[in-house]
C-alpha cells in the first residue's frame, strides 16, 4: 500500500525551508509513501535541486493562508491556498491525508467545509500525543471546541478510542474524562452528564481524571473541551520551558556547577529527549471525512517528519474506517437501548 501525502508547504513559521526539506526526509525514509508538494512553485523548486522526485509531486498553489487570518476570510477568499488545495487533493481521492503547520482555525474550518463530517459525529476535535511518565497519552479536544455538549464528549472518547485501537493496536485502550476531582459529584453538568454517557457506551471508561493524572500514564485517551484542553496543553509546554531553564540557571551558577553538569550531561540529554515536544508534533483532526494532521506552526526539520510519519501511519491502520463503524456501532448500542 502506498500511501500518498499532501503537504501545505507554505504553512507554519519557516514555510519550504522546513516543511520540504521535511518531505525529502520523510519520502527518502519510506519506500511506501509518496508526497504531493503544495504551494508556490518558485518558492518550493529551489529545494528541489539535488531530490530524487521519483515519489515527489509539485503541485502549484498561488495563495497562502497566513496566520492572523481569520478563518470566515481564508474559506472565503483563499481558494487557491497551498492549504486549501492540499485539501481538495484528500477530498478527491487524489492524496490519502493531508498534513499542515499552518493557521490552526483555518485548517480546522477548511478542512470541516471541504472534507465534511463523518455521520454521527458533530464536531470535529483535535488529537494529540503527550509523554508521560510510562509512555505517552491521546487527549483531545485540545482547542477545536470551546464548549461542548456531553455528547460530544461522547464523540470525542468514540474517535480516540479508535484512534489508539488502530495505531496502538489495543483491544480495549482505556478513555477518562479531565476534571476537577476524581468523585462522581466533581464538575459541571457537562461533564456529569458525560460521564453518564460514558459508562453506558460499551468503553473502558475509567472515570474521572484528575489535571494532576495527566501525565501518569495510567489512562490512554483522556476527553475534554477544547477550552480546557488548549490551557492544559499550553500550561504544560511552558512548565517544561521553564524547567529547562531553571536548570540551564542552576548549573551555569559557578565553576563547581559546571562541572556537576558535564558530569550530569548523558542524564540531562536524556531527559531532554524523553520531554521534547518534537517528538509528538502532528494532531490529529477527527471527526472528519478524510485525514488531516496539524503540525506546530514553529516545527523544525525533525518535528515536521514525525507529523509526517503520524499522518501515514493514520492511513496504513485505517483509523479513518474504525472510527466511522465505532460510531455507527455506537448509534445501534443507542437505539437497542430506546427499544
Amino acid at each position: 500500500m502506498t500511501v500518498t501525502v499532501a503537504i501545505d508547504c507554505m504553512g507554519g513559521d519557516h514555510g519550504p525551508e522546513v516543511t520540504v526539506r521535511a518531505a525529502l526526509e520523510f519520502v527518502r525514509k519510506h519506500e511506501d509513501v509518496r508526497a504531493i508538494l503544495v504551494g508556490i512553485e518558485e518558492k518550493i523548486r529551489p529545494f528541489l535541486s539535488n531530490a530524487d522526485e521519483s515519489r515527489l509531486v509539485l503541485r502549484h498553489a498561488s495563495e497562502v493562508v497566513t496566520m492572523d487570518e481569520s478563518p470566515a476570510f481564508a474559506i472565503r477568499t483563499r481558494k487557491d491556498s497551498s492549504m486549501r488545495v492540499a485539501l481538495n487533493l484528500v477530498r478527491d481521492g487524489e492524496a490519502d491525508v493531508c498534513v499542515s503547520a499552518g493557521n490552526t482555525g483555518a485548517l480546522m474550518a477548511i478542512s470541516r467545509f471541504v472534507l465534511k463530517m463523518l455521520p454521527g459525529i458533530d464536531r470535529p476535535a483535535i488529537c494529540a500525543v503527550l509523554p508521560t511518565i510510562s509512555g505517552h497519552v491521546h487527549v483531545l479536544d485540545l482547542g477545536a471546541n470551546v464548549d461542548c455538549s456531553p455528547e460530544h464528549l461522547l464523540q470525542f472518547a468514540i474517535m480516540g478510542v479508535s484512534l489508539v485501537g488502530a495505531i496502538e493496536h489495543r483491544e480495549r485502550p482505556s478513555v477518562g474524562i479531565l476534571n476537577i476531582g476524581e468523585e462522581e459529584i466533581k464538575g459541571n453538568d457537562v461533564v456529569k452528564r458525560a460521564a453518564e454517557l460514558l459508562k453506558d457506551s460499551g468503553l473502558n471508561f475509567v472515570g474521572n481524571v484528575e489535571g494532576d493524572d495527566l501525565y501518569k500514564g495510567e489512562t490512554d485517551v483522556i476527553v475534554c473541551d477544547g477550552f480546557v484542553g488548549n490551557v492544559a496543553l499550553k500550561a504544560s509546554e511552558g512548565l517544561v520551558q521553564m524547567l529547562a531553564v531553571f536548570l540551564r540557571q542552576e548549573f551555569g551558577r559557578n565553576l563547581l556547577t559546571r562541572l556537576a553538569a558535564l558530569i550530569a550531561l548523558p542524564v540531562i540529554r536524556h531527559f531532554k529527549h524523553r520531554v521534547d515536544h518534537r517528538r509528538y508534533n502532528g494532531a490529529s483532526l477527527l471527526g472528519l471525512r478524510g485525514i488531516v494532521v496539524k503540525s506546530h506552526g514553529s516545527a523544525d526539520i525533525f518535528s515536521f517528519t514525525n507529523a509526517l510519519d503520524r499522518a501515514a501511519d493514520t492511513v496504513r491502520t485505517g483509523v479513518l474506517e474504525r472510527i466511522s463503524l465505532r460510531v455507527a456501532e455506537q448509534a445501534r448500542q443507542q437505539v437497542q437501548g430506546m427499544a
